[in-house]
């Protein structure tokens, strides 16, 4: 377990770092692309100075986070090797798609934006920018797709003679709900961020009475930004919870803390827990109740199934199995998964002996199997609780505590942005914002918060799913590489003081390229 501990840790540092920079290059290159049409349709030269201002915050940003992306994606290679074969001929295409068509796009046209300023004309400069803002969102598209088909796989077959799932539906894989879902919500998160940022650094102008114009204006495009961004987050949250209670009914019951399947479940708008929830490694539950909690009555049915009287499972129905009220069908226990588990593996392993035995009659008989989508869709859909046992039956079950408190956190400092962009956009309006002092600092406070919110999103996606890699179909004891937790462990420390000093730096050069202001913004 340390090898795989360290390898989670290592991958979870990379992603959780390289996060920091993605969502602002997603809104930020669109509140550019905005300011600078704005210039080129007025002719008005403040909002070129404006554009160039951002711009240049926006490529700071944008390199560092290169830097990360290309480290994350080397690690699936050196750190989740059996991962990659298990999947790699369906993981590695929407990856390579990203590099050729998005990354390309956007490094292309970067160089215009930044370079072009006088020497291309102001209209192929202004698509070049908005090239730029597509492309980042289009590498975001590739990258979300592969992330969702962990979650919700579709679109493949597996191949017992090369033990790969290869891809048969590519369709599938691109537009499946989770996917989507997963994208749209994503993005919505990078653009309230970035609306956010703009917000916070304009307000500081304002405080110091420098640049006054300027600070305004930015106010002004990156609050109407942020209240359209901040209607289609809560949209995109909301398809994507009720997606997430369809494919992973137990990050849902995790996300809620709902030990206890019912209908009718209210919602814990806020809740502290005296104790975390606990399962033993036997299965025997340590429940602790909610030491305060505010609950809308009904509303998680609603959510999940926009049905009021909906059943939700809860923990403990998903692990020793339920009747659904609904359907009136009998839901698999996870110990009953655990077996049919261990047949599919049983029958992957016997079907691998008989080929090298040369076995034919028991080669057919184990090959009818897998030529079989009721054995697929009844056993090998659970090949991956075979790794288990009912012993183990706690390492099924995800931090509750953690997923609880990341999802409720993620969303009531969404309220708290849509308040705030509502609140800029009225008072700026009125060209009142420079007299509202308290509401400058909470807008310069906003910006740490709601870095914490979009993390605290990541933490909930890929916690919550723990231990799978892929859904039912491979946990991450089974995807490790095979390597010296030694040398997971010195390139983690390494990677933390690196990227450390990567964001010291990159904080450090953007307060140097803002107290410039808008006279150093190019």
């Amino acid at each position: 377990m340390t090898l795989i501990d360290w390898s989670r840790g290592q991958f979870a540092l990379t992603a959780m770092y390289h996060w920091i920079f993605v969502p602002l290059t997603l809104g930020l290159a669109f509140i550019i692309a905005i300011m600078e049409s704005i210039y080129v349709k007025t002719g008005d030269e403040n909002w070129k100075k404006i554009t160039k201002f951002w711009g240049t915050l926006f490529g700071i940003n944008f390199a560092i986070g290169v830097a990360t992306g290309i480290i994350l994606e080397f690690e699936f290679g050196t750190n989740w090797s059996n991962y990659s074969w298990f999947v790699g001929d369906i993981f590695g295409a929407p990856l390579a798609i990203e590099g050729i068509m998005a990354f390309f796009l956007e490094s292309t046209f970067i160089a215009v934006m930044f370079f072009g300023w006088d020497k291309v004309s102001k209209r192929f400069h202004l698509v070049s920018t908005w090239l730029v803002a597509i492309g980042a969102n289009l590498s975001a598209l590739w990258i979300l797709v592969a992330n969702a088909w962990m979650q919700d796989p579709v679109g493949m077959v597996f191949n017992p003679d090369t033990a790969r799932n290869e891809m048969v539906d590519f369709w599938a894989v691109l537009f499946s709900p989770t996917a989507i879902n997963k994208f749209l919500h994503t993005i919505a998160s990078g653009y309230v961020l970035a609306a956010v940022f703009v917000i916070g650094i304009a307000s500081w102008f304002l405080l110091k009475k420098r640049d006054m114009i300027f600070a305004k204006k930015s106010i002004l495009v990156a609050s109407i930004f942020g209240v359209t961004t901040s209607l289609f987050l809560f949209w995109s949250g909301d398809e994507s919870a009720r997606q997430v209670a369809r494919v992973q009914p137990m990050k849902f019951a995790a996300m809620e803390a709902l030990w206890d399947g019912h209908a009718n479940v209210p919602l814990v708008a806020i809740g502290f827990m005296q104790k975390p929830s606990t399962v033993q490694a036997d299965g025997n539950y340590q429940e602790r109740e909610f030491a305060f909690k505010i609950e809308i009555p009904n509303a998680l049915s609603l959510l999940a199934f926009l049905d009021p009287n909906a059943y939700i499972p809860g923990v403990k129905d998903l692990v020793n199995g339920y009747t659904n009220p609904e359907t009136g069908l009998q839901e698999l226990s996870y110990y009953e998964k655990i077996d049919l588990g261990k047949e599919a593996i049983a029958t992957l392993r016997g079907y691998k002996e008989a080929m090298n035995k040369g076995d034919e009659e028991t080669i057919a008989h184990f090959k009818a199997k897998f030529d079989s989508e009721e054995w697929m869709e009844s056993t090998f859909k659970y090949f991956g609780y075979g790794y288990y046992n009912e012993n183990t039956i706690a390492e099924l079950i995800p931090s509750i505590p953690f997923s609880f408190y990341s999802f409720h956190l993620m969303v009531i400092l969404a309220g708290h942005f849509m308040v705030l962009f509502i609140l800029m956009l009225i008072f700026v309006l009125k060209n009142r914002l420079h007299k509202m002092k308290w509401l400058l600092y909470v807008s310069i406070w906003t910006i740490p918060l709601v870095y914490i919110a979009s993390q605290s999103g990541w933490v909930l996606a890929e916690l919550g799913r723990q231990p799978w890699v892929i859904q039912d179909l491979m946990p991450t004891l089974a995807a490790v590489s095979k390597i010296d937790a030694g040398s997971v462990q010195i390139t983690f420390w390494l990677f933390a003081v690196t990227f450390t000093a990567l964001l010291i730096a990159e904080i450090k050069i953007m307060l140097t390229q803002i107290k410039k202001g808008i006279s150093g913004g190019h």
